[in-house]
C-alpha cells in the first residue's frame, strides 16, 4: 500500500471514529540516550552523513532531501514531512512505513523510546 493510500485510509478511520492517536510525551534527554542505538549510522551534525543521513534539522523537513546523501527512490518519492506522527510510525517499523527504503534498523518497539527520540531530534539543528 502506498504512503498516500495508507495515509488516506488512516485519516478516514480516524474521521469516522473521531479518535486522534495521542503520542506519548517525550523527554529529549532520555531521547539522547536512546539515540545511541542510532548513532552508529546517523550523525547529529548538519551535512555529516554516515551509512544513514545526518539527522540535524530532520524534524519538519521533507523526507529524502538532506543534501549530499543518496536516498532510496522509495524515501525520495514518499512525500513525507518528518513531523511527530510520521517519525513515530517510521521509527516503529521503517520497512513497513516506507516499503522499499534501505534502512536496515528494525525499529524502536517502545512507544516511550520513540517519543523520547522524537523530542531529541527536535533539538538538532
Amino acid at each position: 500500500m502506498t504512503f498516500a493510500i495508507r495515509s488516506l485510509f488512516v485519516s478516514m478511520v480516524l474521521a469516522v471514529s473521531g479518535a486522534v492517536p495521542a503520542l506519548a510525551q517525550g523527554d529529549p534527554e532520555a531521547g539522547e540516550n536512546v539515540f545511541r542505538r542510532c548513532a552508529a549510522c546517523h550523525a547529529t551534525q548538519l551535512g555529516q552523513h554516515r551509512v544513514g543521513p545526518s539527522l540535524a534539522g530532520v524534524f519538519g523537513a521533507e523526507a529524502g532531501t538532506a543534501e549530499g546523501f543518496r536516498y532510496s527512490d522509495a524515501l525520495k518519492a514518499s512525500g513525507i514531512v518528518w513531523d511527530e506522527e510520521a517519525l513515530d510510525q517510521y521509527l516503529a517499523n521503517p520497512r513497513v512505513f516506507i516499503p522499499g527504503n534501505r534502512m536496515a534498523f528494525p525499529g524502536l518497539r517502545g512507544e516511550q523510546d520513540r517519543a523520547d527520540v522524537i523530542e531529541y531530534l527536535k533539538t538538532l539543528e
